[in-house]
């Protein structure tokens, strides 16, 4: 295979140059990847597979890996996408393709991607040929969404749970490939990339190429991840984090709408600010489990953190945490996605601090 260029590899998705290629190079699934390599080995390859898991966890790229580890050529493996291709005449094509021997290759491997999407009817027209699968044919359907996928499918198919990668993984990741693409990322801007990722390599690696895109000096910090994405700025939480502890709503109610007029996403603004107060409570009540937190944050401000925990006065409590995980889960029906967030901090204070009307 010819080297890739400089303007090539520029032009290339991060997450398509690095994605695995072989068992090796996968990361974070070893329960997935110890077994299947050990029915290779064995030679107790099933003939049908249900990979889940959540987006951007490498259920296609080890599709692919496993496809190539049992000697199947490229024009030998069939990529669908159940999103485009899901009625039932495209499943009746695919089915009578499956009955024509591959090409080249002992196997044709059949990877059908978001397989939820495929309607009742696809799904029937697929049982059979899993019920009599040709010894040529081989199925992996990935899918995000696993409780959709008929339990007449799932019985006649080997599953495979794919874990949602650490941020510490996610963070490692990130820096390394920053690494082999010639920068630097400083540790709370690779934690803060994977924090923004939400357990997915996949949006990892895409954040991590916008922020390379703007970098001049090749020396990556938080400010330059917080300007590209958009989260919010490590001053504007220090801001709300305070109010939440000096237990003033007002100043805490001023810090998210001066985020929401900054074109701050309010479920990052919550998710981040809720990783400070779960810092202040494991300072105040495990400080040992604390410290194994404490790369997440910049040192002045775990410092800070920690400082909040040993305070006696300090008004972050179980029944914030809680207010603020259940804003959390409201904020995808609410009507304003700040709301829940504005309805936790006049919970958790007394609204005789708020000025009378």
């Amino acid at each position: 295979m010819a080297k890739k260029t400089e303007e090539e590899k520029r032009h290339s998705a991060l997450y398509r140059e690095y994605r695995p290629h072989t068992f090796k190079d996968v990361r974070g699934q070893d329960q997935v990847v110890s077994v299947l390599e050990a029915a290779i080995k064995k030679g107790t390859i099933a003939h049908a597979y249900v990979f889940s898991g959540t987006r951007g966890t490498g259920k296609t790229s080890i599709a692919r890996i496993l496809a190539h580890e049992l000697g199947t050529a490229d024009h030998d493996i069939y990529e669908i996408d159940a999103a485009s291709n899901r009625g039932i005449d495209d499943i009746r094509e695919l089915r009578d393709g499956v009955a024509m021997m591959p090409f080249t290759s002992r196997y044709k491997v059949y990877i059908i991607d978001e397989a939820h999407m495929l309607t009742k009817e696809a799904w029937n027209a697929l049982l059979k040929t899993l019920e009599e699968p040709p010894a040529h044919v081989l199925f992996i359907f990935a899918t995000t969404e696993f409780h959709k996928v008929p339990d007449t499918i799932k019985s006649r198919c080997d599953v495979y749970t794919f874990s949602q990668p650490s941020r510490a993984l996610l963070s490692d990741v990130v820096t390394d490939v920053a690494k082999k693409e010639g920068y630097t990322l400083e540790r709370s801007a690779a934690d803060l990339v994977a924090t923004l990722a939400e357990g997915s390599f996949r949006d990892a690696l895409g954040i991590l190429q916008k922020v390379l895109t703007i970098s001049h000096d090749k020396k990556v910090d938080i400010t330059e991840v917080e300007k590209v994405t958009g989260a919010p700025t490590g001053s504007m939480l220090r801001a709300l984090t305070a109010a939440l502890h000096a237990g003033d709503a007002q100043a805490a109610l001023v810090a998210v709408h001066q985020a929401i007029q900054g074109n701050m996403d309010a479920r990052m603004l919550l998710k981040l600010i809720l990783e400070r107060v779960r810092a202040v409570m494991l300072s105040r009540n495990a400080p040992d489990v604390a410290a194994l937190i404490a790369h997440e944050f910049t040192e002045a401000d775990f410092a800070e953190l920690a400082a909040m925990g040993k305070d006696a006065s300090s008004k972050i409590n179980s029944n914030l945490l809680r207010a603020l995980l259940s804003a959390h889960e409201q904020m995808a029906y609410a009507a304003l996605p700040h709301l829940p967030i504005e309805l936790a901090i006049l919970d958790s204070f007394a609204r005789s601090e708020l000025p009378a009307k």
